[in-house]
């Protein structure tokens, strides 16, 4: 996501770049964020976007059976019919290897 405009208009490189400069000179400090590393290993994530589908596939099961009848017949209800008909069975039988060293 790009950064908000501060004034009306953006502001050309010499602007930026001398408020760059003016930021350095007050001894601002610099404040940087970093997205946490994910510890975790490729089965772990792949056993957790496992459930993390098969919770939203029977939130979308039940957002189908509370429809109104009017709506039984919609685009809506095609498309959570489609997503609740998805076999996720096969998926979690796979037994992922282990990884180098490890099998």
């Amino acid at each position: 996501m790009p950064p908000q405009p501060i004034g009306e208009t953006a502001m050309t490189g010499a602007e930026r770049q001398a408020r760059y400069r003016a930021a350095r000179m007050r001894d601002a400090p610099i404040i940087r964020f970093r997205r946490p590393t994910d510890r975790r290993s490729r089965i772990q994530r792949w056993n957790d976007t496992l459930a993390g589908l098969a919770g939203l596939q029977a939130e979308y099961a039940a957002w189908l059976d509370a429809l109104p009848d009017n709506q039984q017949d919609s685009a809506l209800a095609d498309a959570l019919r489609a997503i609740v008909e998805i076999d996720l069975s096969e998926l979690q039988a796979i037994e992922l290897p282990r990884g180098f060293g490890r099998d």
